[in-house]
């Protein structure tokens, strides 16, 4: 199976939030072939929940994981941490009161 790059899965997450009316804004540009993408999920409320793609070794499948959560201002501290020793890490801003983010959908993994 052919992989994706970073830019092509990056635009067509956006494209699919669009389709939902849920705003979200690329915060950091990663490497458009091979860039990790971390989604921020901020539900305007003074918190957030991180996300990262996972690789399970047992089944060969990819899935979103919690990397942080908590106050808006602490998920933050976390990004930067991420991206002080991955500069090519994509960073999405996903902004939804509902808490929608659309990675536990089919097709996004």
């Amino acid at each position: 199976m052919a992989k994706l790059t970073s830019r092509f899965w990056v635009d067509a997450y956006l494209m699919r939030l669009r389709m939902f009316d849920i705003p979200a804004f690329v915060v950091a540009h990663g490497d458009d072939t091979g860039g990790a993408v971390l989604v921020k999920l901020s539900t305007l409320d003074g918190r957030a929940v991180l996300f990262q793609r996972s690789f399970d070794l047992m089944t060969g499948e990819r899935n979103w994981s919690e990397l942080a959560s908590g106050a808006d201002r602490d998920v933050d501290v976390s990004i930067d941490r991420q991206k002080s020793f991955d500069p090519d890490v994509w960073v999405i801003e996903v902004e939804d009161r509902l808490g929608r983010h659309l990675l536990d959908q089919e097709g996004i993994s």
